[in-house]
C-alpha cells in the first residue's frame, strides 16, 4: 500500500468505532480527511451522527460532503473523537499540530469520552520527538515566550531549533489567531515533564503533546491494521 492507501485503511477501521446517533469530534489533517470522506458515505447511506470539527479546514470538507456539523457549545459532551497524529508512541502519547489545529483538537478531544487516533505505520515511534513539537503561542511577547520555551527545555536537557512557523513568508496564524513555534527537540524522554513546563509559561496557549487522551490507536501498514490500546483502557 502507498501512504494514502494506508491512511484510508486506518480511517476505514476507525469507522467501526462510530455508532448510530453519536456526537463525534472530527479531526484535522490528511488522515482525518480520509475519515471524513468515508464517514460522509455512511451518512449518505443513513448513518446519523452529529459532528464537531476541530478546524475550519475540516468544517469546509464536512459541509462539502454533507456531514452534519455543530459547534462544541451546542454539543459540549462528545462520545468519540477520531483524529490523526504526527507521532504516536507505544503508550499512546502523541505529538499533534502539524496541521496547525492543535488547540481546537485538544479541546475537542478533552470533551470526548473516547479518542481514537488513526495513522500510517510511519507515525509509530519508540520515543516522541523526531517530529518538531508544535507550540501554540500568543503573538504578544513572542520573543519573550520563545526564550522562556528555550530555557524550560534546557532545564530538561532538551535543545534544538525553535522556529516560528511561516506560510508564504508570513507568520502562520491558527484558527484562534495564534502563532506556532515548531520545536525540534529530538528525543523527548519525559513528555509529561515537558508538558508541565510548557504549560507554566504564560505566553504558551497550548502544546502538541497529547498525553493520556487517546484510548485507541489504529495503525495501518503493509502488513494490515494494528490496533493499540492504552494500558488501563478496555
Amino acid at each position: 500500500m502507498d501512504a494514502r492507501q494506508m491512511k484510508i485503511e486506518a480511517a476505514r477501521a476507525a469507522l467501526e468505532h462510530v455508532e448510530h446517533g453519536m456526537h463525534l469530534g472530527i479531526g484535522t489533517g490528511s488522515t482525518a480527511e480520509e475519515f471524513v470522506r468515508l464517514l460522509a458515505e455512511k451518512v449518505a447511506d443513513g448513518l446519523a451522527v452529529k459532528g464537531v470539527p476541530t478546524s475550519e479546514r475540516t468544517a469546509r470538507l464536512c459541509v462539502e460532503l454533507g456531514v452534519p456539523l455543530f459547534s462544541l457549545d451546542e454539543l459540549p459532551e462528545l462520545d468519540l473523537t477520531v483524529d490523526g497524529a504526527d507521532e504516536i508512541d507505544h503508550e499512546l502519547r502523541l505529538i499533534k499540530g502539524g496541521g496547525g489545529a492543535l488547540l481546537r483538537e485538544k479541546i475537542v478531544a478533552a470533551a470526548s469520552t473516547r479518542m481514537v487516533v488513526i495513522a500510517d505505520r510511519t507515525k509509530l515511534v519508540d520515543v516522541l520527538g523526531a517530529f518538531p513539537l508544535p507550540i501554540e503561542v500568543n503573538p504578544f511577547g513572542l520573543t519573550a515566550t520563545r526564550i522562556a520555551v528555550e530555557k524550560a527545555a534546557a532545564r530538561l536537557g532538551l535543545g534544538g531549533d525553535i522556529a516560528l512557523r511561516a506560510t508564504d513568508g508570513e507568520a502562520f496564524e491558527t484558527d484562534g489567531g495564534h502563532h506556532i513555534l515548531d520545536a525540534s527537540f529530538g528525543r523527548i524522554p519525559d513528555a509529561e515533564a515537558l508538558s508541565a513546563a510548557l504549560h507554566a509559561i504564560p505566553g504558551v496557549v497550548e502544546h502538541g503533546l497529547f498525553i493520556t487522551m487517546a484510548q485507541v490507536a489504529i495503525i495501518a501498514g503493509n502488513g494490515g491494521i494494528e490496533e493499540l490500546r492504552r494500558q488501563g483502557n478496555e
